[in-house]
């Protein structure tokens, strides 16, 4: 027993801090959100609601100024008062948040939440074991080399998730008759909405596909499932 500890103790500290983390997400949310309320949104979420037979689709705001969508561990569902404000502007139309919510439900749905922490325990029992072994190779690095090959490998497992939600809010919008022309459109916009967030970044350690590969994704279900993207234009 006293021979797994260096990858039992790890292990443990990653699932603490991983409860810790909720916990102090759920409570930073709780006192920073509001219910959405824009009606045009509203609107597009009561389709997704319609599609997936729910009564209603809760959809909260986060009062903070980054542009982003977030699906809580708990399974609400959130926009940023960033996101909101652009629509406001005229930058995003509502179906585009929509495709946003679905990508977020899609999480949800999909139970990325739990598929995380163990993924999330998983990186740090590599990083120990790797740290371990490395460290008697190469002294002085080997902890760098173990965390650049952790964080690799937890970046794959986050653009596999990205992907797999993309592929659930295609789905969704299509059943909801709003298509996945917004969801397109919204990926073309995000680097000018975000500022650019991620440029620069090598491939295998970014947490969220590139843009490209993810309307290219997209328009491969359009393909493979016979359907044509909407734009759903004449409501906006």
């Amino acid at each position: 027993m006293i021979k797994f500890l260096p990858i039992l103790l790890p292990i443990l500290y990653a699932l603490l801090m991983y409860r810790f983390s909720v916990w102090r997400t759920k409570a930073m949310l709780d006192a920073q959100s509001t219910p959405l309320q824009d009606p045009a949104i509203m609107a597009e979420v009561r389709r997704l609601a319609q599609a997936l037979e729910l009564p209603e689709i809760k959809v909260q705001v986060f009062e903070i100024a980054p542009v982003n969508g977030l699906a809580a561990p708990d399974g609400r569902i959130f926009l940023t008062r960033g996101f909101v404000d652009k629509h406001a502007a005229g930058e995003v139309t509502a179906a585009e948040l929509a495709s946003v919510i679905a990508h977020e439900l899609g999480h949800v749905a999909l139970g990325h939440t739990r598929r995380r922490m163990i993924d999330f325990t998983g990186q740090n029992a590599v990083f120990a074991v790797l740290s371990a072994v490395l460290n008697r190779f190469l002294p002085g690095i080997g902890v760098w080399i173990a965390n650049v090959i952790a964080s690799a490998l937890a970046a794959r497992m986050s653009r596999r998730d990205e992907f797999e939600a993309d592929a659930y809010a295609s789905a969704l919008l299509v059943k909801a008759g709003i298509g996945t022309g917004p969801q397109k459109t919204l990926f073309a916009k995000l680097g000018a909405l975000t500022g650019g967030a991620g440029a620069g970044m090598p491939a295998w350690l970014m947490s969220h596909p590139k843009t490209p590969d993810r309307i290219a994704a997209i328009a491969a279900n359009e393909e493979k499932w016979g359907v044509a993207a909407s734009m759903d234009v004449a409501r906006e």
